[in-house]
């Protein structure tokens, strides 16, 4: 099983970026994939859930109608496209996939809903 993060960077305050998800090595339509990240010193949060359409994408409310997540499920790949961004937004953001076929339903916005978890890339909003 691999989780793959790319796209972080140094980005402005107001600018954008997106991150991408690849992922491999289990069954990509029976898992949502969802975006945690951790600022210095910081707990890690919750940002996004990414299910299989969009009527089930949801966004933490610090990032609401500044962020979109996306899937192409052609290529096991979610994306997040990041705009506005804010110093806030800085840190290490990770995905996760949870299986959504688990019985009792594990929430996606929870690290223990969480099955693997890939190595995460660095999003620093600075001037």
């Amino acid at each position: 099983v691999q989780l793959q993060a790319s796209g972080g960077g140094l980005v402005q305050p107001g600018g954008s970026l997106r991150l991408s998800c690849a992922a491999s090595g289990f069954t990509w339509d029976d898992y949502v994939i969802a975006w945690f990240r951790q600022a210095p010193g910081e707990e890690r949060e919750w940002v996004s859930c990414i299910g299989s359409s969009y009527d089930t994408t949801y966004y933490a409310d610090s990032v609401k109608g500044r962020f979109t997540g996306s899937r192409d499920n052609a290529k096991n790949t979610v994306h997040l496209e990041m705009n506005d961004l804010k110093s806030d937004d800085t840190g290490v953001y990770y995905c996760a996939a949870s299986n959504n076929l688990s019985k009792p339903p594990r929430p996606c916005n929870k690290e223990y809903g969480m099955d693997y978890w890939g190595k995460g890339t660095q999003v620093t909003v600075s001037s």
